[in-house]
């Protein structure tokens, strides 16, 4: 998982940095899906695995929307689910 922050955006213009934001709000919703079919057939320990990583990756979904809706960023595009 990558976070906005994570690369040198300092160096970037403001199109490269809003084409990075969506990318990752696409990746996130991605491993947000695979998190969920994965809790489908945890067994264990894995289902608190599953469990906080499904909240984890909600929060940073939450937050990158949140982000993209200060900046007036059109992120609403089609997208399967992978459940």
């Amino acid at each position: 998982m990558e976070y906005v922050k994570e690369k040198l955006l300092i160096d970037k213009n403001e199109s490269d940095k809003i084409q990075q934001l969506i990318e990752s709000i696409i990746i996130t919703r991605e491993d947000l899906n695979k998190a969920h079919v994965n809790f489908e057939f945890a067994e264990g320990d894995l289902v608190d695995f599953y469990t906080y990583q499904i909240m984890a990756l909600q929060t940073k979904l939450n937050y990158l929307t949140k982000l993209a809706k200060l900046k007036n960023v059109d992120y609403h595009f089609d997208y399967k689910k992978v459940v």
